[in-house]
Parts: C-alpha cells; structure tokens; sequence
C-alpha cells in the first residue's frame, strides 16, 4: 500500500506540476517568451516533443518532491525544491540568455504556489515513514 500512495503522489503532483507550467507559459506568458525568441532570431519551443520533455521534467520534479517531503518539513520542502527546480533552471536558461527576465515577476510567486500545491499533495498522499 506504501508504494501504491507514492505512486499516486506522484502521478498527482506530475499532473498538477504539467498543467500549471501550461498555464502559466503557454496561456500567461507565451507573448513574452516568443517576443525574447524572436528578439534573438530563434522560434520559441512549443512542438509537442518539447511538452513530452516539460513532461518528463514534472514527472522527476514530483519524485524529487516526495523525496524531500519525507526528510523536511512543507516549508522546507517547498523552498528546497523550489531551488533545485526553478532557480537552477533560470540560472542555467538566463546564462544562455533565452530567459526573459521580465517573466520571473509573474513566475516567482506562481512557481512557489505550485510548489506548494505539489508538495501538499504529496504529503496528502504519501504514507509517513
């Protein structure tokens, strides 16, 4: 039953982690990042292979969050998470200059909902050890 609950987390968290990245780059944000793509002569990302990838980035984004929530607290999760997964991610894309910075406005606090949002569905599902 311990592996069933973590399977579900996780299958849940990768869902809610998906559709909020939709959300926010696809629906909120998509005029900023293909304006910061155009502005470079390069054609912003959007095929599907590339939501297979985003994809799969959720999906480990979710292991990684069960992980952390059996050692930390939610806060602690959320915050340790949130550095590994996003600022990591906008240090590496704004080093290779694709970021458009005027996003992370937005992106911050959206990024630490859905964070927060993951890691309670996590520990809502997940048995404790």
């Amino acid at each position: 039953m311990k592996t069933v609950k973590a399977i579900l987390a996780v299958i849940l968290a990768t869902a809610w982690i998906s559709i909020s990245e939709f959300l926010r780059n696809q629906f909120f944000l998509k005029s900023y990042w293909t304006g910061h793509y155009t502005k470079l002569g390069l054609v912003f990302p959007s095929e599907p292979v590339n939501g297979v990838i985003w994809g799969v980035w959720a999906l480990v984004f979710a292991i990684l969050i069960l992980i952390l929530s059996r050692k930390f607290s939610l806060t602690g999760t959320v915050l340790f998470s949130w550095v590994m997964g996003f600022i990591l991610m906008w240090l590496v894309i704004g080093n290779l200059s694709v970021l458009p910075f005027g996003t992370l406005v937005f992106a911050v606090p959206w990024s630490l909902v859905e964070l927060f949002i993951a890691t309670v569905i996590v520990r809502q599902f997940r048995e404790k050890d």
